[in-house]
């Protein structure tokens, strides 16, 4: 039994596949490379792929600039991601340039600053390092891994450093 017996493809009728994706668009918001990708896994195709994600846009299903706002806010208070990480997420979504700006706006600065505080607090309570300026190199991995810019993490470790 290999791989290919494990997960069969189903393939949906028009009917079946518009009830479907619509129930999917209703349970979360999705961006538009999410429900291109799950119509082509089940056999939906040209023109009448194409038709279908019009249709779910004008009856908002389907709303690219929500989905931005949606996951800039899930990203940025659960997960306490940076922008960066964000819009390079969003990027690989291939959300539009524009939806990502708008998105983006969802993100208070002094929410913003003070979440960065926060994770640096917590992080440095684990942290080992040798001298100062190893912590700062940690730290500083750390945050910009969780996407956070070079300068807003200097002037965090400005404030520590005094």
């Amino acid at each position: 039994m290999g791989y290919d017996d494990e997960k069969k493809k189903t393939y949906w009728s028009i009917d079946v596949a518009l009830a479907n994706i619509q129930r999917y668009c209703a349970a979360q918001d999705r961006c538009h490379a999410e429900v291109r990708t799950k119509l082509l896994e089940h056999g939906i195709y040209g023109d009448i792929l194409e038709e279908m994600i019009s249709d779910l846009i004008s009856d908002g299903f389907l709303d690219e600039e929500r989905f931005a706002k949606s996951y800039v806010r899930g990203k940025f208070r659960i997960k306490n991601w940076g922008r960066i990480k964000i819009k390079q997420e969003l990027k690989l979504r291939k959300v539009s340039d524009y939806s990502i700006r708008e998105g983006l706006k969802e993100i208070d600065e002094d929410e913003y600053i003070h979440t960065l505080e926060q994770l640096f607090e917590k992080k440095s309570k684990t942290i080992s390092y040798k001298d100062k300026y190893d912590f700062q190199k940690k730290m500083s991995t750390y945050l910009m891994g969780k996407g956070y810019e070079y300068e807003a993490i200097q002037e965090v470790l400005n404030i520590w450093d005094k």
